[in-house]
């Protein structure tokens, strides 16, 4: 009884072991592919627990989530003949589920040294031998990321469809010490000039805003004169108009005047012309003797006592009507002067 106790319980710890061996787990986002006897079968499974053969089947899961391959220390020499490392470069990738198998069968199942690691050193040496130590390190450094991004990827396209490169990421090369304190003194000075252009660039605004303020306040200056000067002329204007109605009206007035003074004198002279008969004018010299209150004696008179008619040569009509002609331009011409004179002192 103690023999077959013994074998049972050494076919079961055998049992337990190929169990054990045959048993496996897989984890989300990841296929197992498997081979027997070294051949890589068709069929892969998912995530969770499968069983196989026993020292026969073997198994590798293969991530087809997104990933992170990291190369390390990658070498590079630029144009120049100096030697740089590039300390770590991180390229993400994703394998589709669909490519896995063929994928499998041609690179095995450690495809990213052959499709990732070894094209990255490739096309890192590549960038580097035709650009120099200045170009690598800060000129072009941008955009050696992308440019590895699109050389995978287009051979991906190629060599392992179905494989695809979302982003690489390179970090900054190290350089030789002594180098790198010169691109460190270098980029001191740029940045010294830099801050010295900006500075100007403030200082040309700061000039420009009070140039134009300065152009605001004269040009306000200037349109406040002239709309003041506009005022005072309008005002001028406003003056010399009043003073010309005034004068317009004073010179009717005076003009007014004068005409019914001169027709006043007209009228007077006419009067005086109908008056001035010899009657009249016989009349008039009879009352001034009258009034005359001197008597003369002897034998020399004057002749204003004597009779005008013994001395005086009668006068014929026409010489009668001369001098009363004359009489009248006389008056006319004296009223005339007083008409101008009055103008005159009007203006």
């Amino acid at each position: 009884m103690a023999h077959v106790g013994a074998v049972v319980a050494a076919v079961t710890g055998v049992m337990a072991i190929l169990l054990h061996s045959s048993i496996h787990k897989i984890e989300e986002g990841h296929l197992a592919v498997y081979y027997r006897g070294g051949a890589l079968l068709t069929t892969p499974n998912g995530p969770g627990f499968h069983i196989m053969l026993p020292f026969i089947t073997t198994y590798r899961s293969v991530q087809t989530t997104l990933q992170t391959d990291e190369i390390k220390n990658v070498p590079c020499g630029t144009s120049g003949g100096v030697m740089i490392y590039f300390d770590r470069i991180e390229v993400v990738n994703i394998l589709a589920p669909s490519a896995v198998v063929d994928i499998v069968r041609n690179y095995t199942a450690d495809y990213d040294k052959t499709l990732i690691f070894n094209k990255i050193h490739h096309e890192l040496n590549q960038f580097c031998s035709i650009h120099t130590l200045q170009e690598v390190y800060i000129e072009l450094f941008d955009i050696i990321d992308e440019n590895l991004k699109l050389a995978l990827q287009k051979d991906l396209n190629v060599m392992a469809p179905g494989l695809t490169v979302q982003a690489v990421r390179v970090t900054k090369p190290k350089i030789p010490e002594a180098i790198r304190r010169n691109f460190e003194l270098m980029e001191a000075e740029k940045t010294r000039l830099l801050i010295t252009a900006q500075t100007q660039k403030v200082v040309e605004k700061e000039a420009e805003t009070e140039r134009k303020k300065a152009i605001i306040e004269a040009q306000k200056v200037a349109q406040v004169a002239e709309i003041q000067f506009k005022q005072k002329v309008m005002e001028k204007e406003t003056e010399k108009k009043i003073s010309e109605i005034e004068d317009a009206a004073f010179l009717a007035r005076q003009k007014a005047r004068a005409d019914a003074e001169y027709y006043t004198a007209e009228k007077m002279a006419e009067a005086n012309r109908m008056k001035l008969t010899p009657e009249y004018l016989e009349l008039i010299k009879f009352q001034s003797i009258a009034a005359n209150s001197k008597i003369y004696f002897g034998n020399n008179i004057p002749d204003m006592f004597v009779d005008s008619g013994a001395f005086q040569v009668k006068k014929t009509p026409k010489q009668e009507d001369s001098t009363f002609t004359d009489v009248q331009e006389s008056l006319r011409k004296t009223k005339k002067k007083e008409v101008m004179d009055a103008t005159a002192d009007a203006f």
